[in-house]
């Protein structure tokens, strides 16, 4: 049989949430799904925790004047299975087209565990898997608790095997070779705009430069997907400390496009204004440059490098209850 790899449109969502809003946000994705499909794309690539925002607090106040709003973010966490999860599922299948969105979600069983999540959602709307993010930057650390291997996976999709991290796991390298080994050739990328980053720190350039990075070594496309801080985001984060506005107004904070397998970005990158990018991607443009380097094949020495991932899932506690007494046996009478 032919070797026959997808060409498809593709959309990387620039936008802010609604704040902590997570059934207004919601609104939002559905009607950026089905603004992306009608202009013809089959991916829509949305931003980290997307529904419904990220801890900005946790880089602006001290950890006890932050409790509030950490509060807040339990409260508007979602779960996965859910009602929110149920609409973009369905707005998936209404559109046809492949959904891969970030959320803050909430442990089913402990209200204040949350998990910076990617959902992945297949183009006739069935959630095919959820990837947490499995170690929370810096700052993050005081929100989010991190995930396990079982979410490390690739998803057979209409546009092709497909991948996610979220943000700074794009700067891990046995993450993004954990994926490629499983076959990945579209991966997402998706980001928060952090204007609140050191002075020094351009991320706009630092996001650019890891997709560009994770495309050339396994010559595959990366669709980057960034938020933005809106005018809602600073006045909340401000109130009581004029001087965050200056910080959250920062230039240069977010960046969305698509990078190909040579590390090329095409179609019309954005930085930091919201809209939508598009580009066409043709996995066939994958496979001559994995003659050069193929890490995940004959560009390797296996009889050097062993990587193992371990994708138990994990839990709080394992529960051994005592099996069900076995009925007796009647006694049959004597004769």
């Amino acid at each position: 049989m032919m070797l026959e790899l997808p060409k498809s449109k593709v959309a990387a969502v620039q936008a802010a949430p609604i704040f902590l809003n997570p059934a207004a946000t919601v609104d939002k994705a559905c009607a950026l799904i089905a603004e992306a499909a009608s202009n013809g794309a089959k991916l829509v690539a949305f931003p980290e925790v997307f529904v419904a925002g990220y801890p900005y607090w946790n880089w602006l106040m001290t950890p006890i004047e932050g409790g509030a709003w950490f509060e807040r973010l339990c409260r508007s966490a979602i779960t996965v299975p859910g009602p929110e999860v149920d609409r973009l599922c369905a707005a998936a299948r209404e559109h046809d087209c492949v959904v891969v969105i970030g959320i803050n979600e909430r442990d089913p069983r402990s209200v204040a565990t949350i998990y910076n999540t990617n959902l992945i959602i297949g183009a006739n709307g069935t959630l095919l898997g959820k990837h947490r993010k499995l170690v929370p930057t810096w700052a993050e650390k005081l929100s989010w608790a991190g995930g396990d291997g079982s979410s490390l996976k690739v998803y057979d999709t209409a546009v092709g095997p497909l991948g996610t991290l979220a943000c700074g796991e794009n700067t891990n390298t046995l993450a993004r070779f954990a994926l490629l080994s499983e076959g990945e050739l579209v991966h997402v990328a998706n980001y928060i705009a952090l204007p609140v980053a050191p002075a020094s720190y351009d991320m706009a350039a630092a996001i650019r430069i890891r997709a560009t990075a994770h495309s050339f070594e396994g010559k595959l496309f990366t669709i980057v997907a960034c938020s933005t801080v809106s005018e809602e985001i600073i006045e909340a984060m401000s109130a009581e400390r004029p001087a965050n506005r200056a910080l959250l107004e920062r230039k240069n904070s977010a960046f969305s496009g698509v990078i190909d397998p040579a590390g090329n970005v095409i179609g019309d990158p954005l930085i930091d204004d919201e809209g939508i990018v598009y580009a066409e991607i043709d996995l066939s443009a994958c496979i001559q440059p994995k003659q050069m380097h193929d890490i995940i094949g004959a560009y390797n020495r296996f009889d050097i490098f062993d990587l193992r991932v371990d994708r138990r899932a994990r839990a709080s506690a394992s529960f051994r209850d005592e099996p069900e007494a076995l009925e007796a046996e009647p006694v049959k009478p004597q004769a």
